[in-house]
């Protein structure tokens, strides 16, 4: 109802002929689509179990040092993040639930969208141009504008509103192609191990930046960011896989691919869904289809690689979709990372600079040459 509201408002207010009628009408669509709900479900105390998962993961983490119940019970108990979430889930852990400001200030889905945000915004700095360049989209307040809106569409905004636990992943994954982009090695390393310690879908992402890097800067550049991330996420897993390793491989990855002790919850009728649910056979086959089209997106990369964010987004995206497609278990919702992907790359102006670089070789081999200088005739002094 409220974001209902907020796009009704913002749809009149786009009408408006007012210079700022645009910038209006994202904030109207922000207010109805993001914040007011947002508020109300975080007093309320309303969200998806995932929520109290990422919670319960913080307050195990200060108890045990591990995330992870030895015996879940039920599937309610089960953790099928890696250990990093867990940092989401450490406010509530340490505030607790007594009084109305710890209840809001420990709930992670504020801290998982506060995450998503500051990756957009420093992402937003790392392609920063110079003033005479432009995007895709026209200027930056036009850029913030699509920013803005593709913010209050309901492919962010109800998944920031109810759950957000995959809102932070996105965000880091987004920030390790653009730094990628620009070069920055290590700070795409960091991202990119930050990243893979919330879950193992974030792992292809890394044969992307590096990739990227690789074609983009140097070799050199390229085995940084990964000797980065690998040794970033393995600084951050380590732990939890000494102290537990068993629940660790049960819940984390046995359980999303229907190998685990309970049922998952993911359930969409997709492809690799629907082949497990044949029997053994079809788990297999699912599998190997799986295998085979991680193979052909690892084959796409070498043969023709990234050469921007964009096409670095793009390329993750196409693989991830088909991870989510063809995986044994899965839901329709995990499609909204890589269309997030996908479309902040071309908000951002991933592709700009690629554009113009072509349009100037056009007009640089467009331009006429200038003619030959006539030699001067004998005698003509």
């Amino acid at each position: 109802m409220s974001a209902s509201l907020g796009y009704l408002c913002a749809a009149v207010a786009a009408l408006s002929a007012r210079p700022r009628g645009r910038a209006v009408s994202v904030c109207l669509a922000l207010c109805g689509a993001v914040v007011v709900p947002f508020v109300l479900l975080v007093l309320t105390g309303t969200a998806q179990s995932e929520v109290g998962v990422v919670e319960r993961s913080g307050l195990l983490t200060l108890r045990q040092a591990t995330p992870y119940l030895p015996d879940p019970r039920t599937v309610g108990e089960v953790t099928p993040y890696l250990p990093g979430m867990a940092v989401f889930g450490l406010p509530r852990a340490v505030l607790g639930e007594s009084g109305s400001l710890p209840g809001l200030l420990g709930d992670a889905r504020l801290w998982c969208a506060a995450t998503f945000l500051g990756c957009l915004w420093a992402a937003r700095r790392a392609m920063r141009r110079p003033v005479d360049d432009t995007s895709a989209v026209g200027g930056g307040a036009s850029r913030g504008c699509a920013v803005g809106a593709f913010l209050a569409s309901p492919a962010v905004a109800l998944p920031l509103c109810v759950s957000g636990v995959d809102l932070p992943l996105t965000g880091l994954l987004f920030l390790a192609l653009a730094f990628a982009a620009r070069r920055r090695s290590v700070a795409a390393g960091l991202a990119l191990g930050a990243a893979c310690s919330l879950k193992w879908t974030a792992w292809p992402a890394v044969a992307v930046a590096v990739t990227l890097l690789a074609h983009h800067g140097t070799i050199r550049a390229a085995v940084r960011a990964a000797v980065v991330a690998v040794g970033g996420t393995v600084l951050l897993v380590l732990p939890s896989a000494l102290l537990s390793p068993g629940p660790l491989v049960q819940q984390v990855f046995a359980f999303p691919i229907g190998r685990g002790p309970f049922d998952t919850p993911a359930a969409s009728p997709l492809p690799g869904r629907l082949l497990a649910d044949l029997g053994p056979a079809g788990w297999y086959a699912a599998v190997a289809l799986l295998l085979g089209g991680g193979l052909a997106v690892v084959v796409s990369l070498l043969v023709r690689p990234p050469h921007d964010l964009m096409s670095a987004a793009d390329r993750l995206a196409i693989g991830l979709c088909v991870a989510f497609f063809l995986a044994p278990a899965g839901r329709f919702g995990y499609l909204a990372l890589p269309v997030t992907l996908a479309v902040l790359a071309r908000l951002m102006g991933g592709g700009a600079r690629r554009k113009e670089a072509a349009r100037d070789r056009v007009v640089r081999t467009s331009r006429p040459a200038r003619p030959a200088p006539v030699p001067a005739a004998r005698g003509a002094r």
